[in-house]
C-alpha cells in the first residue's frame, strides 16, 4: 500500500488505495442491490403469470357444491376482480405490492400478508433447525473424509451422500413415516392434549419436528459434506501445508489450523446460497407431514387455484432466495481478499 501523502500543513490525504477500494466495494454494493432488485421484479411478474395458467377456476371452486346462478357466479368474478384484463390485474396487484398490500385470500378471505406471518414461524424453526444439523453434520464428515481419502470411512460417507443428495424428499419423508411408524408423530406440530406449560410444550413441538428435520437434514447435509470434503482436497496439496508439515506440527494442527478454515470459504458461501433454496424445498417435507408452514399453506393455496395467496407466498419464497444469494455474494467479497483486491 503507498504511503499517506502529506499536505503542506501536515495534515494527511486518504490513501488512493483506499479510496479506490472503498469506491469498489460501493459500486459493487449497489450493482448486487440493483440486480437484486431487478430479480425481484421478475419474480412478481413470473409468479403473476405461471399461477394464471394452473388449471382450475377459483370461482367454481368455492361455489363448489353450492347451487350458483349465472348472476351470483359473474358478482363473484367481479368481487375477486377476475374478470378484469390480464394486464389491469397485473396492475392491480403491483400497486397494492407497492403499498405493502399482498391481497386477501379467495378462500379464506383474510388478508394474504397476515396468513403468511402465522405461518413463517413454523417454516423458520423446521429449515433453521435442519440447516444447523446439516452444517455441523456435512462439515464434520466432510473434513474426515477428505483427510482419510480412499479410507473405507471416505467411501461409504461418500457413497452414502451421494445417494441421499439425489433422493426426492418427499419420497424419503413417505418412507421414514413407514420405518418410524407409531415412534413419531406423523401430521401437525402440536397435539391437542398436551399439557401447558413451557417445556412439555417445547418436548411436544420438537417430538412432531423430528421427522421432518430428519427429512430435510438427510438431503441438505449431503450437499455440504461433498462440498467440504472436494474443497479441503484441493487444499491438501497446497505448499503452504507442506511449509507447515516441515516445520513440525502436527498432522491434526495442520488439519484444524491451516487447511480446513482455507476450506470452509466455499462451504459457508454455499450455506447461504443454499438457504433460500432450502426455504423454497419445503413444500413437499410439508405437505407430507402436514407441517403448519409456508410450504403447507402453498399446497393448500394450489387447490382452489387461490390466486392470491399462491403469489404471496411465491413471492416470499423467491424472494428469500434473492436475498440469500445477495448474502452470500457479499459475505464471499468480505471473506476472501482476493475477491476485494480485484
Amino acid at each position: 500500500m503507498t504511503e499517506a501523502v502529506s499536505t503542506a500543513t501536515g495534515a494527511e490525504l486518504p490513501d488512493p488505495d483506499e479510496r479506490r477500494g472503498g469506491t469498489g466495494t460501493l459500486r459493487f454494493l449497489a450493482g448486487k442491490i440493483g440486480a437484486g432488485l431487478v430479480s425481484l421484479l421478475l419474480v412478481v411478474v413470473l409468479g403473476f403469470l405461471l399461477f394464471r395458467m394452473i388449471p382450475g377456476d377459483p370461482v367454481t371452486t368455492m361455489t363448489r357444491d353450492r347451487p350458483t346462478s349465472p348472476q351470483q357466479l359473474a358478482e363473484l368474478r367481479a368481487r375477486l376482480g377476475v374478470d378484469k384484463p390480464m394486464l389491469q390485474q397485473f396492475f392491480d396487484y403491483f400497486g397494492g405490492l407497492l403499498r405493502g398490500d399482498l391481497g386477501t385470500s379467495y378462500i379464506y378471505n383474510r388478508p394474504v400478508a397476515a396468513m403468511i406471518g402465522e405461518r413463517v414461524w413454523p417454516t423458520v424453526l423446521l429449515v433453521g433447525t435442519a440447516t444447523v444439523l446439516a452444517v455441523v453434520l456435512g462439515l464434520w464428515l466432510g473434513v474426515r473424509a477428505a483427510w482419510k481419502r480412499g479410507s473405507a470411512f471416505d467411501k461409504v460417507q461418500t457413497g452414502v451422500a451421494l445417494t441421499l443428495w439425489s433422493v426426492p424428499q418427499f419420497w424419503l419423508g413417505l418412507m421414514l413415516l413407514i420405518a418410524t411408524q407409531g415412534l413419531f408423530p406423523s401430521r401437525g406440530m402440536t397435539s391437542p392434549d398436551t399439557p401447558p406449560g413451557f417445556f412439555t410444550e417445547a418436548l411436544d413441538v420438537a417430538h412432531h419436528l423430528t421427522l421432518p428435520c430428519l427429512t430435510l437434514l438427510a438431503v441438505i447435509y449431503a450437499q455440504y459434506m461433498l462440498v467440504m470434503r472436494s474443497s479441503l482436497l484441493e487444499e491438501m496439496n497446497a505448499d503452504y501445508l507442506t511449509t507447515a508439515r516441515a516445520k513440525g506440527l502436527r498432522d491434526d494442527l495442520v488439519r484444524r489450523r491451516h487447511a480446513v478454515p482455507n476450506a470452509l470459504l466455499p462451504t459457508v458461501t454455499l450455506v447461504f446460497l443454499q438457504f433460500g433454496l432450502v426455504v423454497s424445498g419445503t413444500v413437499t417435507v410439508e405437505a407430507v407431514f402436514s407441517w403448519p408452514g409456508l410450504g403447507l399453506l402453498t399446497f393448500e393455496a394450489l387447490r382452489g387455484p387461490d390466486l392470491p395467496l399462491l403469489q404471496g407466498v411465491f413471492l416470499i419464497l423467491a424472494g428469500s432466495v434473492v436475498v440469500m444469494n445477495l448474502f452470500a455474494e457479499v459475505l464471499y467479497r468480505v471473506l476472501d481478499p482476493r475477491v476485494r483486491a480485484s
